[in-house]
């Protein structure tokens, strides 16, 4: 990495704003569990002034769709607003999975297929869209949106890079962009 972070890092969320006056920081992240921020020695930061700083994870705790984390040297909400907007990493080797859970980075470039066998391209893009995400599966110039329910999502191999998904009605036609 070009950044001035470790190589074996992965972006993990972002720092909206400090929250309170003791230095505890708002992070929003796309894990459903702090068990990484938790298991991390160390959370890598990028700051928006693109310098990269590195502090140890005290706490974090779910707090309504984001995490409250307290870092070691941040006491204080004038230390903590400098990490405001700040991308947050953690190492590759720090990453807890719950059970069913999948990182984006997993699922980018998965090959896409139909129950019956037909294949619709690869996931290109995730959007982050309320409860769930839309998976964007791009073949040529053909994109179609899918919405990341079980429902929908029927399998996921990693070993292979092969996702099945159940095709219902009307969502490969009214879901086209």
């Amino acid at each position: 990495m070009n950044s001035g972070l470790p190589d074996n890092v992965l972006f993990f969320g972002k720092v909206l704003r400090p929250h309170g006056l003791e230095g505890l920081l708002r992070v929003q992240s796309f894990s459903q569990s702090a068990a990484s921020l938790l298991n991390a020695e160390t959370v890598f930061f990028k700051l928006g002034t693109g310098e990269s700083r590195h502090l140890s994870v005290i706490s974090a705790r779910p707090h309504k769709n984001i995490f409250l984390v307290k870092l070691a040297g941040l006491t204080h909400i004038n230390q903590a607003e400098p990490f405001r907007g700040a991308e947050v990493y953690i190492s590759r080797d720090a990453l807890v999975r719950e059970e069913g859970e999948y990182f984006w980075f997993e699922l980018l470039g998965l090959r896409v297929f139909t129950d019956d066998g037909v294949l619709l391209g690869v996931v290109s893009q995730i959007i982050p869209s309320g409860n769930t995400e839309i998976y964007v599966v791009k073949s040529g110039p053909r994109e179609i949106l899918l919405p990341a329910t079980r429902e929908v999502v029927k399998y996921i191999d990693l070993e292979n890079g092969k996702m099945t998904i159940s095709v219902l009605e009307g969502l490969l036609d009214l879901n086209e962009v």
